[in-house]
């Protein structure tokens, strides 16, 4: 009888489930960025994926996969629908992909309020610079001569606020789309294939500096809650409007710069195992090397908890109906497809 007991004890025991600090020993932690390579959502992925595993017990490995596509609705649907749900894969998505599914929808095969939210590194405004040589000085330059603006796809805050302004404020940017990244539209603006682009300001900062110091760029408008501190006289986008309710519109239009970078695991993955991950990416945060590694690169950290991420998510997909009406009317049109002749 003892030993039929001491062997049930013993299946009983093997039956259960690795415990939590065991799960990530020996494991891989792929983690996908939703940008090409070359660009800050690149670059801070890369550094988590070196100081995020001693934050987490079993020491896994981190690797990072670029997947560029659809203006960043590829990634997206990627970790909602085909991603592993054990924790094993997390991403970092533009911060626009919020603002893309209630507005536009284009491609969206995804839900962002069921993400299981990690954090976010925190934000940097968004500015919207031309070249030196392009023959504009301010904003409303811009609304008087036409300039072309380099951009990656439809989903992408770099598209999106160009084709804003051209709606509501009537700046004449000419959008070229179809860049592989952002870092590409860099090198376009570089050789004269385009003249304008819009993009972090935090970027611009730790991969362009000599844009600054050499005076190659003028800053034209910038998108965010606040003026950065060393961009005192460039307007804010929501300051540019003309009325409340378009003022209201704005600040939705504004959202994603809110979110920052942030980072998600699929619906779906345990809530032991999301908070984990959510503790680790805290951690992480807060890590000395980390910490000293950014301000090296001239990335400046404000981190911004899951929670707070999930709130602002959905604060943006859930926002008033009248405020979403007037922002979809500003969006640009769905083009339709050509029908096909039929043969006679």
């Amino acid at each position: 009888m003892l030993r039929t007991l001491l062997i049930g004890a013993a299946m009983a025991v093997t039956a259960m489930p690795a415990h939590a600090e065991d799960f990530y020993k020996d494991k891989t932690i792929t983690v996908v960025t939703s940008t090409g390579a070359g660009g800050s959502y690149d670059t801070i992925a890369r550094m988590i994926s070196r100081h995020m595993p001693r934050h987490l017990a079993g020491n896994p490995t981190m690797i990072v996969q670029n997947m560029p596509g659809g203006g960043n609705v590829l990634a997206t649907n990627h970790m909602y629908n085909i991603a592993a749900k054990d924790g094993t894969a997390i991403a970092t998505i533009n911060n626009a992909i919020p603002l893309h599914q209630v507005l536009d929808g284009r491609g969206v095969r995804f839900d962002v309020r069921k993400f299981n939210w990690l954090g976010s590194t925190g934000n940097s405004n968004s500015v919207t610079t031309a070249w030196h040589t392009a023959g504009v000085k301010t904003i409303q330059d811009v609304m008087k001569k036409e300039i072309i603006l380099g951009g990656t796809g439809p989903a992408s805050s770099i598209v999106i606020f160009p084709k804003v302004m051209n709606v509501v404020l009537g700046t004449k940017f000419k959008i070229v789309t179809g860049y592989k990244s952002s870092a590409a539209v860099d090198i376009a603006m570089e050789r004269g294939e385009v003249q304008s682009r819009a993009g972090s300001y935090e970027s611009i900062v730790s991969k362009q500096p000599q844009w600054i110091t050499e005076n190659k760029v003028v800053f034209l408008v910038q998108v965010g809650a606040k003026r950065e501190k060393t961009l005192p006289n460039v307007p804010l986008l929501t300051e540019l409007a003309t009325n409340e309710s378009q003022r209201r519109m704005l600040q939705l239009i504004s959202s994603p710069i809110l979110l920052g970078r942030p980072y998600l695991a699929p619906p779906g993955v345990g809530a032991d195992r999301v908070a984990q991950l959510r503790k680790a990416f805290d951690a992480t945060m807060k890590d000395g090397e980390f910490v000293a590694e950014s301000a090296k690169r001239k990335i400046d950290l404000q981190p911004i908890s899951g929670d707070e991420v999930a709130k602002i998510v959905s604060e943006t997909v859930d926002a008033p109906a009248d405020v979403i009406a007037a922002a979809r009317k500003v969006m640009p049109k769905k083009k339709k497809k050509k029908k096909a002749k039929k043969a006679e």
